[in-house]
């Protein structure tokens, strides 16, 4: 990719709406637009004042057909979203006008930006980091309250501090080792190590509470997949609907109703919630019932919270049992179903089969369930703990595995230290814990790499 040129792309969704967004940015994005935009003022919009708006129409160059009555907003370099000059041309919302005035820029040596280039220029040009590039497709992605505060936190640059923070005081420990190396003859290298050491400890310990976050983010972030299992007509559909209020699965007393699995999302405490409901897990004859039950056990080993569903109203049936032992270990809630009639099934009766996070009873006929789940998310996102400050979180996976790299280097140099290796070893381990918290911010990321993390946006971001 090459920033000496100039690019445009449709920046709005495809759809009738309010407005139409083509936005241009590059060193010629003033002349190439100002060549199409007429309006009454005759300066041009290279000489106008950055940051200011302009009413005019697109026109045509070759035919001088007006295409749109638009609204050109005018943002100079480097003050702008890509650092460079940059121009937005918002017209009325359609399929056809957006296209038709995007196809006259193409026509005027602009080139179509491909997917993120918009923020992959401004990554590069120096204006945000590349955690800060990628809080930005979490802002889009983001599906609640919470993980848009995360997301819009780590925009502002609050996590970069940190990793910078951190780059900064082991640069400096590096530059003091290689003092050492380089002056043998001055016989400082024990001293040396105990000072590094020292200065270690509070950085390990700021790694820690970094990644301490890291569960709670990755949760708020991404979302907790719930799958929902049972026997069949153990009430697995009838919770479905009871969480979800409204009447999503077709509850019959016909075992095998649910053949396949259905998944609907829904907000819990603040925090996404993809739910599935999975088909009844038995032996059946049936093809398709049958890959619906093979696929309710794919979903148990991805799942973040498996809500089983067992029927209390009788006693447990081989494929209960067989179903609670599979589920043995995981981040199980074992619901018994049908409090409202006479209970068969104990609390012991389950806990024979198996260790689960919690026994509930609920009554999903009674729309029960919803204060149990939303006990347990709590549980699961936040640990027991008060809701914690959002403002230094990790919450990215890339970043999560980076950290706990880095994290690791920084232990190998203690131990080094501890077994009295070389400083130069130590310097060595430090010098690869640095790298890899500039690959989380992009300050020493591969180029393939960036490449990658950039093909995830849109088109016009």
């Amino acid at each position: 990719m090459f920033l000496d040129d100039t690019i445009a792309a449709i920046a709005t969704a495809p759809g009738i709406g309010g407005i139409g967004i083509i936005r241009v940015s590059g060193p010629e994005a003033c002349d190439v637009v100002n060549r199409i935009f007429h309006s009454k003022q005759s300066v041009p919009l290279g000489k106008r004042q950055t940051r200011t708006i302009h009413y005019g129409h697109i026109v045509h160059p070759k035919t001088g057909k007006t295409l749109d009555e638009v609204i050109v907003v005018l943002m100079k370099g480097p003050h702008s979203y890509t650092a460079e000059d940059v121009v937005e041309i918002q017209c009325h919302g359609g399929f056809v006008s957006v296209r038709e005035i995007l196809k006259v820029l193409l026509s005027e040596g602009v080139r179509q930006a491909e997917e993120g280039e918009f923020t992959k220029r401004a990554f590069l040009n120096g204006r945000i980091d590349l955690t800060q590039a990628e809080a930005i497709i979490d802002i889009i992605d983001a599906k609640t309250e919470q993980s848009l505060e995360v997301a819009v936190n780590q925009l502002d640059g609050t996590l970069s501090k940190y990793i910078r923070a951190l780059r900064d005081e082991l640069i400096a420990m590096i530059a003091h080792l290689e003092v050492t190396i380089d002056y043998p003859e001055e016989d400082i290298e024990d001293v040396t190590s105990q000072e590094v050491r020292e200065q270690l400890q509070p950085i390990l310990k700021t790694m820690d509470d970094l990644l301490s976050t890291a569960n709670t983010g990755r949760l708020i972030r991404d979302g907790i997949t719930t799958v929902i299992v049972g026997r069949p007509n153990a009430g697995k559909s009838s919770l479905m609907n009871a969480l979800l209020r409204e009447n999503r699965a077709i509850v019959t007393d016909i075992p095998g109703t649910t053949r396949d699995s259905i998944e609907e999302y829904m907000t819990v405490e603040g925090i996404s919630l993809r739910l599935i409901d999975t088909a009844g897990i038995r032996d059946t004859q049936d093809t398709v019932e049958a890959l619906g039950v093979e696929r309710a056990r794919d979903y148990i080993n991805k799942a973040d919270i498996v809500l089983c569903v067992i029927d209390g109203s009788t006693p447990l049936t081989p494929e209960e049992i067989e179903i609670l032992t599979s589920v043995s270990g995981l981040n199980t809630i074992v619901l018994l179903n049908k409090s409202d009639v006479a209970q068969v099934v104990t609390d012991e009766n389950i806990k024979e089969h198996g260790t689960f996070t919690a026994i509930e009873r609920i009554s999903a006929k009674e729309g029960e369930g919803s204060a149990v789940l939303s006990k347990w998310v709590q549980e699961l996102v936040y640990g027991g703990r008060v809701k914690q400050d959002n403002s230094a979180m990790i919450s990215n996976v890339r970043h999560i595995s980076l950290m706990e790299q880095a994290k690791g280097q920084v232990e190998q140099a203690l131990s080094s230290i501890d077994m009295g290796m070389p400083v130069d070893f130590v310097a060595t381990d430090l010098r690869s814990a640095w790298e890899l918290l500039g690959d989380i911010t992009g300050d020493t990321i591969r180029e393939s790499m960036i490449d990658e993390l950039f093909s995830r946006f849109c088109l016009g971001k």
